[in-house]
């Protein structure tokens, strides 16, 4: 009897000791699970942070009308930073210390991640799925941090490989931002060309506002490049490529990352993207449209907001999912620590965005695919995936 109450009083403990956790856990009630994001809904990547918005709160949306995960609602809060430091600073303080949300989900901009590490790491605060597929998204601490993505280095380096054997180039170059995204995709642009046994030849610099590239792309015409790797912005990937048509420049073949992988950048008005290759780690919605699962979502998306919804929108709702399924794993008993833990029980087919992820307590990147499309008529069509 004696060691029956002892075990009675051990399982109370424990029961007591989780309660206890789950009711301690910032931005966590019985009724409510809070998520929030920094992202760029008026800068430069507002072409990504809007619809990647718009698609994540339909998700939620629809968990919360289901009931929630384990009995609890999840509430969605978004800072816009248009791609600025001090207002990501300001929106990492906000969620953090005034909303106390649970975990960080898509927020966008290696460098913006990258300081609000510095605020997440020492509360051990969850960052799943940034819209950035910098290597730096995984650095140390890892524990609390999941990627959805192939890394930007990954991506370009398959492209130039890609585009270096498919064309017969010989000389790689760069354009970029000098700051931690842009330097991802010069280093993979360096290491596809090694691998590809081609010259890296020359590079450019940027300002995330610049408009003129008539004087770069002069400079890399008269050092004989041929395969371009672009880690801009989307108007400046859109403005390169139109630019060296008006030069004549027919020999350059430009590639971007999946930055550049939207739908608005498959559309330009002229065909001016026309030829425009992209290297990311999932596959264009609209070449799918006609599967059951993205149809499904392009259907509901367009009830919805009464909207078309683009790549971007689609990987908003399936970071969403992605989240949730996490938060599904973890029992009802919500820690960061029971979070974590199932998050990396997550092994599936994502049908909707067109890849496999999976995670594991030494592997917190989701995919490793990477797909290089281009722009034919108006749209993206895939030619090549490893």
């Amino acid at each position: 009897m004696k060691t029956l109450v002892r075990k009675l009083s051990l399982a109370a403990g424990l029961t007591a000791a989780a309660s206890m956790a789950s009711a301690e856990a910032q931005g966590v009630t019985d009724t409510e699970i809070i998520i929030g994001s920094v992202n760029d809904l008026s800068g430069v990547f507002a072409a990504v942070g809007v619809p990647a918005t718009k698609g994540a709160n339909l998700y939620f949306d629809k968990v919360n009308a289901a009931g929630g995960v384990h009995g609890r609602t999840i509430r969605f809060i978004t800072e816009d930073h248009g791609y600025q430091m001090p207002r990501a600073m300001q929106g990492y303080n906000k969620l953090l210390n005034r909303d106390k949300v649970f975990a960080m989900m898509q927020s966008l901009g290696t460098p913006m991640n990258m300081a609000g590490f510095k605020l997440l790491d020492p509360k051990g605060i969850p960052n799943v799925a940034p819209l950035t597929a910098a290597r730096q998204m995984l650095q140390d601490p890892m524990d609390n941090k999941f990627t959805s993505f192939s890394t930007y280095v990954d991506q370009a380096r398959v492209g130039v490989k890609y585009l270096s054997a498919e064309f017969g180039g010989t000389k790689a170059c760069a354009m970029y931002l000098p700051n931690d995204f842009g330097k991802e995709i010069l280093e993979g642009a360096k290491m596809g060309a090694e691998e590809a046994g081609i010259e890296f030849v020359a590079e450019t610099t940027h300002k995330p506002d610049e408009s003129d590239f008539v004087g770069s792309l002069s400079k890399l015409n008269d050092a004989g490049c041929q395969v371009i790797a672009v880690g801009v912005p989307v108007r400046q990937a859109i403005t390169i490529v139109g630019t060296a048509k008006k030069m004549g420049l027919a020999d350059m073949k430009f590639l971007g990352t999946s930055a550049s992988f939207l739908t608005v950048v498959a559309k330009v008005p002229g065909g001016i993207t026309e030829g425009f290759y992209a290297a990311a780690s999932w596959q264009d919605l609209w070449a799918r449209a006609s599967d059951p699962v993205p149809a499904a979502f392009i259907a509901e998306y367009k009830e919805a907001t009464g909207e078309d919804p683009v790549g971007f929108s689609m990987l908003g709702y399936s970071a969403a999912a992605l989240l949730v399924r996490g938060l599904e794993a973890a029992g009802p008993d919500l820690t960061q620590e029971s979070f974590i833990a199932g998050m990396e029980t997550l092994d599936f087919t994502d049908e909707l965005v067109g890849n496999h992820i999976d995670y594991g307590p030494d592997d917190h990147q989701g995919a490793n695919s990477v797909y290089v499309s281009v722009v034919k008529d108006g749209n993206w069509m895939k030619v090549h995936e490893e």
